[in-house]
């Protein structure tokens, strides 16, 4: 099948976990010369420039796409999307209603990575699923001798609640977990618990949860 090389492309474009550190090159280039640029509001701030038409992602996401719709008429148009975008982002969306040709995904490091990497922790094996306005079915969540999970959360999925939920479905109440939020800024905080305790303890949104037995040990300066 040939390709048009001069076809507008919609350029799906990762920018890691927070820290601009953990870009890639590849995504950033294409964000620093995109004419048309959608991102978070977070997003938009810490990388467009005034010479760039731009558009701030909000639950309205048809209006999103009506944007990408309307610009992508007239030049490349980047979409910014946290982490990588392969996992669990507007990528799906975006497939949905436009041709895959006329797509181009550049990764970044994603939070899930990070955490991992931050226990130096191999994920070769874990489960990874997303609490993040949805629920994991309840055979991925029930326990399993070595299993690990990998766990995206938000404000009603939180370090509690899961922990309260993985205790229904079987997990030892001295299973480890890894609580780590802010992953990749200043204030990054990465606490190592029980399922227990964490049940018991104040929730921390908006974060990645670690699940598993004899998790490694965090040492922290």
């Amino acid at each position: 099948m040939s390709v048009n090389h001069l076809e507008k492309k919609i350029i799906v474009a990762g920018i890691g976990p927070g820290n601009k550190t953990y870009t890639t090159p590849a995504a950033l280039e294409k964000i620093q010369a995109a004419k048309f640029l959608l991102g978070g509001k977070r997003a938009l701030s810490d990388f467009a420039s005034e010479n760039q038409e731009t558009f701030s992602i909000t639950s309205d996401l048809e209006s999103a796409l009506n944007f990408i719709r309307e610009k992508i008429l007239i030049d490349n148009v980047v979409v910014m999307v946290s982490g990588d975008p392969g996992y669990f982002s507007m990528l799906d969306l975006i497939r949905k209603n436009f041709s895959p040709s006329k797509i181009e995904v550049i990764p970044s490091i994603s939070a899930m990575q990070l955490a991992f990497a931050k226990l130096s922790l191999s994920w070769s094996f874990a489960k990874l699923l997303s609490f993040h306005g949805r629920k994991p079915a309840d055979e991925d969540l029930k326990f399993e001798k070595g299993k690990i999970l990998g766990l995206l959360t938000d404000a009603e999925f939180n370090s509690k609640t899961i922990s309260k939920i993985l205790l229904e479905f079987g997990w030892e109440k001295n299973s480890d977990i890894a609580i780590c939020s802010r992953l990749s800024y200043p204030d990054e905080k990465i606490i190592l618990t029980t399922l227990e305790k964490a049940a018991d303890s104040e929730p921390i949104k908006h974060c990645i949860l670690i699940v598993g037995k004899n998790l490694t040990e965090i040492h922290q300066n």
